[in-house]
């Protein structure tokens, strides 16, 4: 694509990004239903500034602008990295939705929060929880959109909850529930019932991790990314209170289904996108793993990996337009400076490279995820546009948000504060963060890794191989340097690195000061909430 196309095509998705419901008509409906809030004051009465967290599902590092990506239009949410800080090395440790999202609401990593592939989340506490934590440090908290919580109802501390769990989903896939159980009906699917009461809200007829796309069938309005900022866009334009707001904002997509409207599903179907990259050593995912849409490994043509990345790129497009919709009601009530940005996602996206679809993978569209703070003006975090390359993780969310709470970190709390991080400039940060996912999709679906964001370690617990990556001059990770006898000093460090990480789990994992072959699942640790050890936990 040329830089005049795509300059357009980037006007063009600021310009829809506030969506019909920000019209002059819409506007005019919305004033004559909601009082209209006076600008709130910049400065809260106890000086702390408001956070708001906006999280995207499974939206890998390099299908945002600011991360170098010149094909794809994020003007909102480059805007955050221009006005304040991009982590260039942030990864995902368990990279699936419910370990990750656990990793954010305890601080800690997989073994001490328990979670070390994808299951169901705990439904007992931990003993500290991101919301119940932010308000006892005088928040009022909020979660709008996907938490993956178990049961959904679960609110793990936040005073209110508005749900988008596409629940009905479950119900398709597993027929356990109807979608009339009162636990399987989030408010996003009650409200969409709400406007078309005989109508089936994926209509679209892909599934929940299908490969295919297809431009959603109703009108945005009724999209769950459209719902999801609207419903931001209305708590953040009737906030009245006197204590600061911790808002959670979920987005659902650009998870598949790849449904994004038409219009933006338009933007990338003819466009020039980048292509779906394998190294040799990925030639044994080129077999389908299955005939079925939801397939895990398999090499496509490329007309079919084209049509899906338009599909998710159109949605990434979608929620980068809600993002949009939030600052600027932040703007017009004079709350933006004196609000904490962050901007995440849970984990990435194969999209067909390594031949590899969907997520738990230890590779760089698995692992490595986007994230970028824009600093309240009273933290005082240095000039706009820094960029800092220092390993971090989803566990240091909730340090950095008892840091600008002025709260205290509980000291078995493994994350680390990212204010602190800016602070000193990179210094005394982590060398590298650990990489792990349990048994998913097959048994050869397992491993353990580590990362400093220049190199990355893999070993594989079912067959004991080890790839070792030079990120910085191979960042496809197409060339494996573990056999490589130039390379043996480093695969010796990190192999000695990930021994010493695994050693408290015992023998099972380290024995002899050797790495161990796994066989066999273990989902849960010992950490986990209520831990016990069924066998269906433990045999894949």
């Amino acid at each position: 694509m040329n830089r005049r196309n795509f300059i357009q095509r980037g006007a063009a998705a600021a310009a829809m990004s506030k969506g019909r419901a920000g019209s002059a008509v819409e506007a005019q409906k919305l004033a004559s239903a909601y009082p209209a809030m006076p600008a709130r004051r910049r400065v809260n009465r106890d000086g702390k500034p408001n956070i708001l967290m906006i999280m995207a599902d499974q939206l890998r590092m390099d299908c945002v602008g600011a991360y170098g990506n010149r094909s794809i239009s994020t003007p909102h949410i480059d805007r955050l990295a221009t006005e304040g800080i991009r982590f260039q090395n942030a990864y995902t440790s368990v990279p699936s939705c419910t370990p990750a999202r656990t990793a954010l609401m305890t601080g800690l990593g997989p073994w001490r929060h328990g979670m070390l592939g994808m299951v169901a989340m705990a439904t007992n506490k931990y003993p500290i929880e991101k919301a119940s934590a932010m308000v006892a440090s005088g928040y009022y908290a909020v979660s709008i959109g996907k938490n993956h919580y178990n049961p959904i109802t679960n609110a793990h501390g936040y005073h209110h909850m508005i749900t988008d769990e596409h629940c009905s989903y479950w119900f398709h896939n597993t027929g356990i529930q109807t979608p009339q159980s009162p636990e399987m009906r989030c408010d996003y699917e009650s409200w969409f019932w709400s406007q078309l009461p005989d109508r089936d809200p994926h209509a679209t007829g892909l599934g929940w991790n299908d490969q295919p796309a297809k431009a959603f069938v109703y009108p945005e309005e009724l999209h769950a990314t459209h719902w999801t900022g609207e419903t931001g866009v209305r708590f953040l334009e009737q906030y009245d209170r006197e204590e600061p707001f911790f808002l959670k904002v979920s987005f659902i997509r650009p998870h598949s289904p790849y449904d994004p409207p038409k219009r933006f599903f338009g933007m990338y179907e003819h466009a020039s996108l980048p292509e779906a990259r394998a190294g040799a050593w990925a030639a044994r995912y080129e077999p389908r793993s299955s005939e079925k849409d939801d397939l895990w490994h398999g090499k496509l043509s490329d007309e079919e990996i084209h049509h899906s990345r338009a599909g998710y790129y159109g949605n990434v497009s979608f929620v980068d337009g809600q993002v949009g919709r939030l600052l600027d009601v932040l703007e017009r009530r004079e709350m933006l400076d004196n609000t904490l940005i962050v901007f995440f996602s849970d984990h990435g996206d194969m999209l067909g490279d390594q031949n590899l679809w969907r997520k738990t993978y230890a590779y760089e569209p698995s692992a490595h995820i986007p994230m970028l703070m824009r600093p309240a003006a009273s933290m005082n975090l240095g000039p706009a546009g820094q960029v800092f390359t220092n390993p971090v993780e989803l566990r240091d969310m909730l340090p950095t948000f008892l840091d600008a709470a002025g709260a205290e970190i509980p000291a078995h709390i493994e994350g680390k504060s990212l204010l602190q991080l800016v602070r000193n400039g990179g210094q005394g940060w982590r060398e590298y963060i650990d990489l792990e996912h349990n048994i998913c999709y097959d048994v050869t679906n397992h491993w353990n890794g580590l990362t400093d964001g220049t190199w990355k370690y893999i070993f594989h617990a079912y067959s004991g191989e080890e790839q070792l990556f030079h990120l910085a001059s191979d960042p496809h990770e197409l060339t494996n340097l573990s056999d490589d006898v130039n390379h043996r000093s480093e695969v010796e460090l990190w192999r000695a690195r990930l021994v010493a990480h695994l050693s408290e789990r015992g023998e099972e994992w380290v024995k002899d000061n050797k790495l161990q072959l796994r066989k066999e699942g273990t989902m849960r640790s010992p950490n986990f909430p209520g831990y016990s050890k069924p066998e269906s936990d433990m045999r894949y």
